[in-house]
Formats: C-alpha cells, structure tokens, sequence
C-alpha cells in the first residue's frame, strides 16, 4: 500500500470520529467554528491534512483527551 494511500485513509478515519464525536454532542459546524475558529468542513470530509494542533484544540474543545481519541483508530 502505497503511503499516499495510508495517509489518505489515516485522514478519512481522523475525520469520521472528529464529525461521530461532534454530532454526538449536537454541534454543528458552525457552532464549533465560532468557538474555535477551525474550519471543520475539509477536515472531516479528509479533503485536506491538519496540525496535531488543530486536533489538539477540538478534542478540548470536546473534552476528549488526545489518547483517548486515538484508541481504536
């Protein structure tokens, strides 16, 4: 498998379980950009790559511990 590929489907899972958890918690996009100023849309949909930082600023912003998030990915 190609590491183009790898990343591509790290992304996509990284993006379902930040758009499970935040409509788990009945926000929308926009409620969480007002707060946070990140724009989920890309990150979600895996159309584009992020920082560790940005993930770091919505798992706070959603009161999952970094660890936490990752378990199961």
């Amino acid at each position: 498998m190609s590491r183009e590929r790898i990343e591509r489907e790290f992304l996509r899972a990284v993006g379902k379980k930040l758009k499970e958890i935040r409509q788990g918690r009945n926000y929308t996009q926009e409620y969480v950009y007002e707060r946070t100023k990140i724009n989920l849309d890309r990150i979600e949909n895996a159309r584009s790559n992020f920082t560790l930082s940005t993930l770091h600023i919505l798992c706070k912003f959603y009161g999952v511990p970094l660890e936490e998030f990752f378990k199961g990915l």
